[in-house]
């Protein structure tokens, strides 16, 4: 693949990154907020990008800012809130096309950047807050957003063993938010906050395609500004948890597939000089279909309608999902940690390791094969705060020997069991 080139300037208050590539024949536009989770903020967080989108003071309902995006040769706005690691982002991307691509044409990037720039500091807010008849009806969509995660249950389970995994710790927070929190939120205080919001978050402003960069630094240096720091105010870092013996949680609901998660700490992150081997780890244990938890628990022992595992690299956490039988229970819990004993002892082969890496560098070239995915990775290295490129991740996922990968085994920790099974199920510990 060709190098992946990023720039990154600060200037006015904002991390600026210009990512030229001929990969795309559209250009984007992508803002990234960073703030630390917390617990009286992350329902307004939660929020905004549903209010956001409703309109700008210039385009003041979605019909019409619509309609601009169709002006800009059909132009996508999408904002969303994620977390990662300790900390909560929330997204704004613009997607339009190139100029350069069509004749006659020589205004649609200056054309975007106004547009953006009125969507992230001047969104319509009469009288000095949201429309509060948008803001009562996105609080409604959010509402129905949380309540849906009960109907999910491989979701619903995941959060409920974050619940009880990280129930003193920031990553506990639900990143949709909480129901309760939508009552006291109103126009005002939404609006107050995002103010707030636009001054104190650590600010990323990504551009990517087919673009000069020395051109592009012009629009955009002229147009955003804001006195606030691009540093994060807060320390996030909390203390790791140690145990002696893995917690277990057995909750029962009218459902007839059980839902069997384990949490585990890896004691590694982004940063970490390990990294690179728990990748090929979680590869080689739940990560494709060629993976132990796939091939023993689902396929050979037919234990597990899904079997997987993923890591979160930014808290140092590793999931395992499982959908099974409630009678299963036990039987499977047993092989699950017997895939994980033997990843410990190193029971996998060379020829295991070099197709999980051949699978895992197809993966990272798919993602960085779309403008999306690849201002993704590279956001990785700013909430990581370290230099790791793509290009670096790949290079690094390569050297990784069958001894690093046992030894990232032994780090890591069962913290908890999370068991969603059917009623009246004979399930114990």
């Amino acid at each position: 693949m060709n190098e992946t080139y990023e720039e990154v300037v600060y200037k006015n208050g904002i991390n600026f990154h210009f990512v030229p590539t001929e990969k795309f024949k559209t250009i984007s536009i992508t803002a990234k907020f960073m703030a630390p989770l917390k617990q009286d903020t992350i329902t307004q967080r939660a929020l905004l990008p549903y209010v956001l989108q409703q309109g700008t003071s210039s385009y003041p309902d979605r019909s019409t800012l619509q309609k601009k995006l169709d002006h800009l040769y059909g132009a996508v706005l999408t904002m969303d809130g994620s977390k990662k690691g300790n900390h909560h982002i929330v997204t704004i991307r613009l997607e339009t096309a190139n100029q350069k691509f069509i004749s006659e044409e020589s205004a649609i990037i200056d054309e975007a950047v106004t547009l953006f720039k009125e969507i992230i500091f001047n969104p319509n807010h009469p009288d000095g807050a949201f429309p509060p008849a948008v803001v009562d009806r996105e609080k409604n969509t959010l509402k129905q957003k949380i309540n849906a995660i009960t109907d999910d249950k491989i979701h619903f389970a995941n959060m409920r063993l974050i619940d009880e995994m990280c129930h003193d710790e920031r990553y506990q927070l639900h990143v949709h938010g909480y129901e309760d929190d939508l009552e006291w939120i109103t126009a005002e205080n939404l609006y107050a906050y995002y103010q707030s919001l636009l001054q104190e978050d650590q600010l990323d402003i990504y551009v990517s395609g087919d673009i000069d960069c020395d051109d592009m630094k012009a629009k955009l240096f002229s147009a955003f500004q804001r006195e606030g720091s691009s540093m994060l105010q807060e320390d996030v870092l909390e203390v790791e948890k140690q145990k002696e013996e893995p917690h277990v949680v057995i909750e029962k609901q009218r459902i007839q597939q059980a839902k069997l998660h384990f949490g585990y700490r890896t004691h590694i992150t982004f940063q970490d000089d390990d990294y690179f081997a728990l990748h090929v780890f979680n590869g080689l244990f739940g990560g494709f279909p060629s993976s132990k938890l796939f091939i023993n628990v689902r396929e050979k022992n037919s234990l597990a309608y899904y079997a997987a595992s993923q890591f979160e690299s930014h808290k140092g956490l590793l999931f395992v999902f499982s959908g099974i039988a409630p009678e299963d229970y036990q039987q499977a819990r047993e092989i699950i940690e017997r895939q994980m004993d033997a990843m410990k002892k190193g029971d996998f082969s060379e020829g295991d390791m070099a197709n999980t890496k051949e699978l895992i560098i197809h993966q990272m070239l798919e993602t960085t094969d779309h403008s999306k995915g690849l201002v993704e990775l590279l956001y990785q290295q700013v909430v990581g705060e370290t230099d790791r490129s793509p290009d670096t991740l790949m290079e690094g996922i390569k050297r990784v020997s069958k001894e690093d990968v046992i030894q990232v085994a032994s780090k890591l920790e069962l913290d908890t069991i999370y068991l969603l099974t059917a009623q009246g199920s004979d399930s114990d510990e």
